[in-house]
């Protein structure tokens, strides 16, 4: 019987001696695992600053000048082109030139808004709307200016003297004149620009436009 007790005391001393190295080993394979480098908290916080500066630098330099010049340029330009759209519903005889200046009151009035949010977000100054009829709008007078294609006053009066076929003709005319400056513009805010929404919108006008001068040209039988 001695002999047996002593066995199983043997027994049990092997047995904890077992069990605590296979503790001691998962204790050591754990701390290894959750801290490869001994300060895992350090690294996550090195990371998420690294990603902060990031971010940081990403909207400081999310737009530059051409940006704001681009916006700040192609809202009146737009304004002109829906002012002269405007004017096809009573006094053009062509339902073709009705639509197609519905077309351009549809895609520019929401670029207008658009380009006025991004200009309010970079704290840049929106250009005012016309106070008193077209010929207050900003850039009317300028047609030689930084916003190419841009009718003056007195070709805007004419405009509006004009219904029926001799105002279809004109109104294609302009249209397409005005059409050309805003793509020279939209080109010169794909070649400078920094911010991407502006740079897409400058996109679609290029392509947009570029195909509406073409059914414009077709219409006046060139």
């Amino acid at each position: 019987m001695a002999s047996r007790r002593s066995l199983l005391r043997r027994t049990a001393a092997l047995a904890a001696t077992v069990t605590a190295a296979v503790v001691l080993a998962a204790c050591g394979s754990s701390d290894s695992s959750s801290s490869p480098s001994g300060h895992t908290g350090h690294d996550t916080g090195a990371t998420s600053a690294a990603g902060a500066s990031d971010t940081a630098s990403a909207a400081q330099g999310s737009h530059n000048a051409q940006d704001v010049s681009f916006a700040q340029g192609m809202i009146p330009h737009h304004r002109q082109a829906v002012a002269m759209a405007d004017l096809a519903a009573s006094r053009a005889k062509s339902q073709q030139v009705k639509d197609l200046a519905a077309k351009i009151e549809q895609a520019q009035d929401p670029e207008i808004d658009t380009m006025s949010g991004w200009l309010k977000a970079w704290d840049a100054k929106v250009p005012a709307a016309a106070m008193s009829g077209m010929e207050s709008m900003p850039g009317m007078d300028h047609s030689d200016s930084e916003m190419p294609g841009m009718m003056s006053g007195d070709d805007m009066d004419k405009l509006k003297g004009l219904s029926g076929d001799a105002f279809d003709k004109a109104f294609l005319q302009m249209m397409v004149s005005h059409h050309e400056g805003a793509i020279a513009m939209a080109k010169t805010e794909q070649a400078k620009g920094a911010y991407g929404p502006a740079m897409t919108m400058a996109k679609s006008i290029v392509t947009s436009q570029s195909s509406e001068i073409t059914g414009m040209n077709k219409m006046l039988g060139r």
